[in-house]
């Protein structure tokens, strides 16, 4: 391995059209940007989407073309050209060999920086890739050497809920989890005793995978946190992308996110956000490798290895170079439409949806302003609604007595006055 430069620290923040433009620089096509340019910066509509978004998704649109896929909250569906950019990468290994590290890294440092744009981070070097969410929370929770007091909501997602559990039984943290006291949403008041009662860490979501509620109250309650010298965690991966996200302006601690939903980059995507106030050396985590090193490509081993500067300082061994390709087109195309601009389009598919639901007398938790994009239905049996409107061509989900309903730019009315009958057929059936 040569010595290519790990430079994601020294790479400035970019506004959307900056990024998408100097991005697309490296792509074997101008599909993408031609469509995007062709848009232009009008709200976004059916008509306008069917003429310049979906060629652009023309795969997973045949593939799917026999059913209505409600699932966008899950796996979101791919772009063409992100075919192109995972063969871009793989291309530099079959050329370059060994010199394809330093376009892997400048790929891995243009992601970081995507990321940070996205986010509202202030620089890219705060975002550090990861493989899941799930690594990004052990890098943190093996930061502290005796055990920390860590409080977080009953409705976390199990990748989470289980690494906290699991900390918690070997003694590692000491957890409470919170239960909403008032039916399935949360309120600030919910929180805020245990937040005042000598907490270390606070982990919640910005939106909670369960019921899509967003957490509206996040300011109020990471002021009580920060007031009482605990520090603050936000899963994102329900909101980046979806909802506007500053991680900035609500000055949290640390973020998960991750590209597999509705930025359409597919698993291994990952990565976690630290402020910069804990890139100064203070914060130092077990789960770091050789790339941590502030040299790494010298391959010196020094009885203690010296660290980088900035959030490099957290990156781990060898990295999985792939995911940056894959994450590329859905991040570009995010950037370029600018989330505000999607979630107004959301919350209109949104409400047209729970209006055709409601006039079968079916029931939407929250309303659609307090929630991210997608719509919860309580149902005891959920999980066989699901699967019953499966088999009628409606792909969606259930978790824990929600059915989840995920409408995106991609789904028409059509398509979702179709999936809001199927479902008043079943309803009807159903004790």
């Amino acid at each position: 391995m040569r010595n290519p430069k790990c430079d994601g620290a020294n790479i400035v923040r970019l506004s959307a059209t900056q990024t998408f433009g100097m991005n697309l620089m490296h792509t074997k096509t101008d599909s993408l940007e031609q469509h995007v340019l062709a848009l232009g910066s009008d709200e976004l509509d059916e008509e306008r989407i069917s003429r310049h978004l979906r060629p652009l998704f023309s795969r997973s649109l045949h593939h799917s073309r026999e059913v209505i896929y409600l699932a966008n909250h899950s796996l979101g569906r791919a772009l063409d050209q992100t075919e192109n950019d995972v063969i871009e990468g793989l291309g530099h290994w079959y050329a370059d060999r060994e010199n394809a590290w330093t376009m892997w890294l400048e790929e891995m440092a243009a992601f970081r920086g995507r990321v940070a744009t996205l986010i509202g981070a202030p620089r890219a070097d705060c975002v550090v890739p990861r493989a899941s969410a799930g690594q990004g929370l052990r890098t943190l929770l093996n930061c502290y050497a005796s055990p920390i007091r860590v409080i977080t909501s009953a409705d976390e997602f199990n990748s989470i809920d289980h690494i906290l559990k699991t900390y918690a039984r070997r003694g590692r943290i000491h957890l409470t989890r919170i239960a909403p006291k008032d039916g399935r949403l949360y309120r600030l008041e919910d929180f805020l005793d245990a937040v005042r009662d000598e907490s270390d860490l606070v982990v919640l979501s910005q939106v909670m995978f369960t019921t899509g509620q967003q957490l509206s109250f996040l300011p109020s309650l990471i002021d009580a946190a920060h007031q009482q010298g605990a520090k603050v965690l936000l899963d994102l991966y329900h909101a980046a992308g979806a909802v506007p996200v500053d991680v900035a302006a609500l000055d949290i601690d640390f973020a998960l996110g991750g590209s597999y939903k509705y930025l359409r980059g597919g698993p291994g995507a990952g990565w976690l956000y630290l402020h910069p106030r804990h890139l100064d050396g203070t914060l130092e985590t077990l789960d770091s490798g050789w790339f941590a090193e502030s040299e790494p490509f010298a391959f010196a081993r020094p009885q203690a290895p010296e660290l980088a500067a900035g959030g490099n300082r957290f990156l781990e061994s060898t990295p999985a170079v792939l995911p940056f390709y894959q994450a590329r087109a859905g991040l570009l195309l995010t950037l370029s439409l600018g989330v505000e601009r999607l979630r107004r389009y959301s919350l209109k598919q949104q409400l047209f949806l729970e209006e055709s639901l409601r006039r079968s007398g079916i029931p939407c938790l929250g309303r659609a302003e307090e929630r991210g994009a997608f719509i919860a239905i309580p149902h005891r049996h959920a999980q066989v609604v699901a699967e019953t409107l499966e088999q009628a061509g409606v792909i969606c989900d259930a978790r824990e007595g929600l059915l989840r309903f995920c409408p995106d730019m991609l789904n028409t009315r059509e398509e979702l006055t179709i999936a809001a009958d199927k479902l008043a057929e079943i309803w009807t059936r159903l004790p």
